[in-house]
This record gives structure tokens, sequence and C-alpha cells, in this order.
């Protein structure tokens, strides 16, 4: 049996995307190249990759493109992944029932689903909600911020997917914010989620 844990290919396939975009194909061949993921560019992964390869590739983004770069281009793919996952994992009716729900009631029952789902973008890091206002949403063991320190949060990419999906399916004016992180020292990345 395979022990390895795995993520969801969203986790390079968008990163991807934005690279090429911001940086054409030259930047991001590089980045992906000193990650030993360029396999990855010329067949962008469609099933569960190694949580190892998505560490690698953000290690990566922020050794060569600075912090701020690298947390921007976290963000960008992580918006992204929302909306992927509205356009294919998240079907029509219950994305219709979510939004007619009040938004406590909405929360509830998508954080239901996020967590079922946890191990597709937490790999063997563990996903846990805290109910209140705000909510709090932890990640502990996170394979992004394993083995790495810095002075700032580091976990764009979750909360930008995290924000996206709420915005559509709890409340248009939810935010986000990463209040800790495990790459500082403490002992989860929590997320913050709040709503007006």
């Amino acid at each position: 049996m395979d022990a390895t844990a795995r993520i969801g290919p969203n986790a390079i396939t968008r990163v991807a995307e934005v690279m090429r975009e911001r940086f054409g194909p030259d930047g991001a061949d590089g980045v992906f190249a000193a990650a030993g993921l360029s396999r990855y560019l010329a067949a962008p992964p469609e099933r569960m990759v190694d949580e190892a390869d998505v560490a690698a590739l953000h290690r990566r983004l922020r050794e060569t493109l600075g912090l701020q770069e690298a947390r921007r281009i976290g963000r960008d793919a992580g918006w992204r992944t929302g909306g992927y996952l509205l356009a294919h994992r998240i079907p029509r009716p219950v994305q219709w029932l979510l939004r007619a729900l009040p938004a406590p009631l909405a929360a509830r029952a998508l954080l239901a689903s996020i967590a079922r789902h946890a191990w597709t973008f937490a790999g063997s890091g563990r996903f846990r909600v805290l109910h209140g206002t705000p909510l709090l949403l932890f990640i502990e063991g996170n394979p992004l911020c394993r083995g790495v320190r810095a002075d700032q949060p580091l976990c764009d990419f979750y909360a930008a997917t995290f924000e996206r999906l709420f915005r559509a399916l709890v409340h248009p004016a939810a935010q986000v914010r990463e209040v800790a992180c495990e790459s500082t020292g403490a002992p989860a990345c929590v997320f913050e989620v709040r709503w007006s």
C-alpha cells in the first residue's frame, strides 16, 4: 500500500498557470526545474500528487522570487483553485442551496464538506474547525510549511481558496486571513473567516 500523502493537482497546475501568465514560459520553467518538477509543465497532473512535490514548489517559489512575490502567486493560484472547485467539483444544486441558506448555516454546511475532503488539500496535515465569530480553520502539520521558518504567515494559497469558496457560497463580503502560521512557530496554521 502506498503511504505517500497526496494533495490535489490544483496546488501545482494553478501555480503553473499564474507563473506562465506573469513571467512567461521561461520564468515558469526555471522555478519548476529548480524544484525538480519540470515534468508537471510538460504534462500537467490530473490526479493527486505527492505532498512533497507541492511543498518543494512553494518553497522554491519563495527562494527564487522572494517572499512577497511568492505570496502573491500563492494567493492568485488559490483563488483560481477555488474557481476550479466551483466550476468542477461542487454540484450546481449544492451551490444554489448554500447560497439560499442564511450565512451561518451555509458556512456550517460548507465547512462540513471541506472537512470531509481535507485529505485532498492538507495531505498528511490535519484540518479542523472552531465554530464561532470569527470562524477559525486550522491546518496542523501543514505540508506547505513543514521545515520552513519565516517572520510572517505563508499560506496565501489556502487562504485565497477558502475565501473564494466563502464569497461564492456563504457571503459576498467574506474575508479569510491567516492569523497564525507554523512557519512562524505557531502550533498550527490558523485562518480567520469573517463576513459582515
